[in-house]
């Protein structure tokens, strides 16, 4: 009896565990709308203003979310999205179209995901347009019933909003800016970037159809604000089905906040940087050593969590290697000091070696050619070397392969 009891007491357990990882990655791993805003709630009460007008109102807009990298512009723009789509008129009505500069890399290839977001492909079928303001007036044609307001209002997110500046003539911006500022069918463009001297790079048609709104995000919070966040972010939610562990998992999390060894890694990271996604790759290391044995965060797994956080990869490359490798890169960078950064070949690296084992001879094995290649292959391979001209190995260990370390 007692070992059925056991048993399923570990089954109850293993699901509270797998439920409270689910919860956390999902926190910690995405951009979702969870929690609290932090030190932003002036830009979000502006932001919600400003998409309300045209989800609303049918009212075009245009603006600038901006800020370094991992100041929560992705998560202010998604607070403020979950919180306009409960409002019925708006979750029925609104299209959004979420574009990126890293993937878009041509207007041919934004237009095509603007076609596809919203479903407007057999509407567009055979047609062939004269120019691509053409084409975008007819998509957002195809959108518009009866009056403004009554039309379906279109929100265009552009991730890394800084490199569409760089498509030729900025087309897309310059269509994208010139609705918003017309009359037709009601366009929000909302920029995401971390390049505070983006008007800089606009033309000037561009700039002057643009309505110079811009939201600064900057992490302006202090440290007590910050193991505030810690606390928000590691803690389960009210509705977490077993409420029993959710307390037991939320007071552990209260005691760790006071404690002075996390404490200290909270005060080592915040001094370091103060980007919430290096505190959420930090907690994600801690989160995934819970486990049924081991069913609450301690203070020892934000330690290591830390240490592994500021582990440099490419140390741990070279600690791996063996004593020919290492020599190998030796020669290497003296080469890189004597060319003064010119490119050399597997041969210069090789009468290296050998001036070293020369100098070297008591102490050092000296290696026949082919295994002194197979090193210096792995050493490629490792990407401690990397081919300058020809990207495969075997061109780079010929006389005319160019490398630098």
């Amino acid at each position: 009896m007692s070992k059925r009891k056991s048993k399923e007491s570990i089954s109850t357990n293993g699901e509270c565990i797998s439920q409270v990882q689910k919860v956390l990655r999902e926190r910690l791993c995405y951009h979702y709308a969870t929690g609290k805003l932090f030190g932003i709630e002036h830009q979000y009460r502006h932001l919600l203003e400003l998409l309300k007008r045209t989800t609303i109102h049918g009212e075009s807009n245009s603006a600038l979310i901006i800020g370094p990298r991992g100041s929560g512009k992705t998560a202010l723009l998604n607070h403020v999205l979950k919180d306009l789509m409960e409002i019925k008129q708006v979750k029925e009505n609104l299209l959004e179209v979420r574009l990126n500069g890293l993937l878009q890399t041509n207007d041919k290839v934004a237009l095509k995901e603007i076609t596809r977001q919203l479903r407007l492909e057999n509407v567009v079928g055979d047609k062939v347009f004269g120019s691509f303001a053409e084409n975008l007036a007819f998509l957002l044609e195809a959108l518009r019933k009866g009056n403004r307001t009554s039309s379906c209002p279109v929100l265009f997110i552009l991730d890394e909003f800084d490199l569409f500046v760089h498509h030729k003539n900025q087309t897309l911006l310059y269509n994208l800016f010139d609705i918003s500022q017309s009359a037709q069918t009601p366009v929000t463009v909302i920029g995401l970037t971390c390049r505070r001297d983006i008007l800089e790079l606009f033309e000037k048609r561009v700039k002057s159809r643009f309505s110079h709104r811009q939201i600064y995000v900057l992490n302006s919070f202090d440290f007590k604000q910050y193991v505030k966040i810690f606390k928000e972010q590691l803690s389960l939610p009210a509705d977490f089905p077993d409420e029993t562990f959710a307390q037991k998992w939320n007071n552990n999390v209260q005691h760790l906040s006071v404690d002075k060894t996390v404490n200290d890694v909270l005060q080592s990271l915040f001094h370091y940087t103060k980007d919430l996604r290096s505190l959420h790759f930090l907690l994600m290391l801690a989160v995934s050593n819970v486990t049924v044995h081991h069913p609450l965060i301690t203070a020892s797994d934000l330690q290591e969590a830390s240490k592994q956080y500021r582990m440099d990869s490419k140390a741990n490359i070279v600690h791996g290697l063996s004593v020919l490798e290492i020599c190998l890169i030796i020669a290497m960078k003296h080469l890189n000091d004597v060319y003064e950064g010119e490119p050399f070949n597997f041969q210069m690296v090789y009468n290296e070696f050998q001036k070293f084992i020369q100098r070297k001879a008591h102490c050092m094995y000296n290696f026949e050619k082919p295994v002194v290649m197979k090193a210096f292959e792995h050493l490629l391979q490792l990407e401690l070397v990397k081919p300058i001209e020809k990207p495969s190995i075997e061109a780079a260990l010929d006389d005319k392969g160019g490398l630098r370390c």
